[in-house]
């Protein structure tokens, strides 16, 4: 597995004067170091893991964000269990998000398995934008996914100001 410290940090969980440096000039977070030798001690019981790359790592709230290469979702997506592993790993919530992607796609992640019908950019007249997400169906009591920490999320990890309104 590749992480944004090195394998032997992240096997050790001491930070190599390369890596401190990086951590100390702002390249890593301290989620990044964290996270980064947590799916490490988990992907030698998960072999599925060791052909996948974490980009970086967000703490959102209680929640955890793990930012993937592009195409690593699809293959921990078919595999539900190694999903649950990791949250059980990592002992909290976890959003998976593939990096390098387009913001349409990132949204769609955060809301997986909800489709997403449209997404907008709305430009305001202070010239900020908003990016305005229309999800298929009502959001009733019973919805799956708590939308104000999608919108936390969504502003931690790609500084997208998101409004999510539901098609009927």
């Amino acid at each position: 597995m590749r992480t944004p410290i090195c394998s032997f940090c992240a096997r050790t969980g001491i930070l190599c004067p390369k890596c401190e440096e990086k951590l100390r000039g702002g390249h890593l977070s301290k989620a990044d170091v964290e996270v980064s030798v947590q799916i490490t001690k988990l992907s030698e019981k998960l072999p599925e893991l060791d052909k996948m790359t974490l980009i970086r790592a967000f703490d959102v709230d209680e929640d955890c964000v793990l930012v993937f290469k592009a195409g690593d979702l699809v293959t921990l997506r078919r595999d539900p269990e190694t999903i649950k592993k990791i949250k059980l790993g990592l002992q909290r919530k976890v959003w998976l998000v593939e990096g390098e992607t387009s913001d349409r796609k990132v949204i769609e992640d955060l809301f997986y398995p909800i489709k997403i019908t449209t997404v907008n950019i709305v430009w305001l007249p202070d010239g900020s934008k908003l990016t305005k997400a229309i999800v298929l169906g009502r959001k009733t009591e019973r919805f799956p996914i708590d939308i104000d920490q999608v919108k936390r999320v969504a502003k931690e990890v790609r500084r997208i100001d998101l409004l999510v309104e539901f098609e009927r």
